[in-house]
């Protein structure tokens, strides 16, 4: 979080286990470091030196998706190359295509490009992808490459995560894990599909425990 919220982060955190939250620094939104260079400071600041999953804050899953299974999945394309990434996708309608970066794959589903926000007639790939990844430990030191071929761009190239994951698909191997799709809670009437999906047709909540 940023300077501002901080102390408000601080307290709820208080009464979460296993949170941590760290203070980046900025007060205001034209002082944003962006989310990558956040990213890279969390990194640095924890020192990790693991695998590590990245989840944008407001996406939300339906019942089919399952941690466990996609960090089996991870597993599995790790053996084949240990520098591998995953990341989620789902299928968009050609209306949605303009919000999103679309990726294209090979047969083994792994990403061969990724257009952002194409039009539909641009590529035969609906495949959107959400800010949802799994990066592997030897990706970490490229955030600081990113980010020094980028310093001198405007603050766009370093906000989206996206932005690493598509200069990333040029230099490592990413694959994807696929899921029928996800709640986007970008405004209030998405937050509230969003919220009845959760009060009256969700069936099995402890599927998201697992």
């Amino acid at each position: 979080t940023n300077a501002r919220y901080h102390e408000a982060f601080q307290k709820w955190a208080q009464e979460v286990p296993n949170v941590r939250v760290l203070n980046d620094g900025t007060r205001n939104n034209e002082e944003r470091l962006g989310a990558v260079a956040c990213l890279h400071l969390t990194v640095k600041h924890f020192a990790v030196n693991d695998d590590i999953i990245v989840i944008g804050g407001d996406t939300l899953f339906k019942e089919d998706f399952s941690l466990r299974a996609f960090i089996e999945r991870f597993t599995e394309v790790q053996r084949k190359d240990k520098d591998s990434s995953l990341v989620l996708s789902y299928q968009c309608k050609d209306n949605e295509m303009s919000k999103y970066g679309i990726l294209e794959t090979d047969s083994d589903l792994r990403v061969q490009s990724m257009k952002e926000k194409p039009l539909p007639a641009e590529t035969d790939s609906r495949s959107a992808c959400p800010c949802f990844y799994l990066f592997s430990r030897t990706t970490l030191p490229l955030l600081e490459t990113f980010l020094k071929e980028k310093e001198t761009g405007p603050i766009e190239d370093r906000d989206a995560p996206g932005n690493f994951l598509s200069w990333l698909i040029l230099r490592r191997s990413v694959y994807v894990y696929r899921i029928s799709g996800r709640f986007d809670v970008g405004n209030l009437l998405s937050y509230k599909e969003c919220d009845n999906y959760f009060k009256e047709q969700l069936k099995d909540p402890e599927v998201y425990l697992m």
